[in-house]
Order: C-alpha cells, then sequence, then structure tokens
C-alpha cells in the first residue's frame, strides 16, 4: 500500500505546517458523499493513531487511517496553481469514475 507526493504537494504540506507552528503532516481521507459514493477529506495530523500508516516523501509526511487505504492505495497527492485557483489534485487509480461537479467518485 502506498500514497505518493509530489514535490509541490509536499512543499505545500510543509509551508502550511509552518505556517500552523505545530503539527505532524497532513491526513488525507475518505467519505461516503455526494452523487457518486466517496469524497476525500483533508485535515492537519497532530498526533498518529494505532491504525494509521505514514507516509513521508521530499520532507514531507501523509497520515491515513487504515481504513481508508482501500480507497486511496497508489494514490498520487499534487498541489496544483492554475490561475488564481490552487488546490491540492488527488490522481486516484481506484478512481472509476467521478461525479460532474468533481467532488465526490466510484471506487
Amino acid at each position: 500500500m502506498s500514497i505518493q507526493l509530489t514535490e509541490n504537494a509536499a512543499r505545500r504540506i510543509r509551508d502550511q505546517l509552518n505556517q500552523r507552528g505545530h503539527g505532524l503532516g497532513l491526513r488525507v481521507g475518505v467519505k461516503k458523499s455526494g452523487c457518486s459514493g466517496f469524497a476525500y477529506t483533508l485535515d492537519y495530523a497532530d498526533t498518529l493513531g494505532a491504525n494509521d500508516a505514514v507516509f513521508e516523501q521530499h520532507g514531507a509526511t501523509v497520515v491515513v487511517a487504515q481504513d481508508d487505504l482501500g480507497v486511496l492505495d497508489g494514490m498520487t497527492l499534487d498541489f496544483q496553481k492554475q490561475g488564481l485557483n490552487e488546490a491540492f489534485k488527488f490522481m486516484n487509480p481506484q478512481a472509476k469514475a467521478y461525479c460532474g461537479c468533481g467532488e465526490s467518485f466510484t471506487v
């Protein structure tokens, strides 16, 4: 099981944690939501739970609950800026379809 980070995503995670002043990394997960079934969740990871998996690349850490790994396995997390918009982008090989608004996906 693995989660990959691009250098842009790692830089953004490090910058956000530095601005915040504390935290271990970024917690990535999924929740049942939307018209397609799942939506991604992002939060700061301040502690590690017994069932957390930790992925480190380019000096940044991503924490994922074991329960979410089946849906996120093989995903690459990127951070992209396009004009005035900037956001984390999820490139997930487990996702088979996305809803029209792009907020949820099916595995």
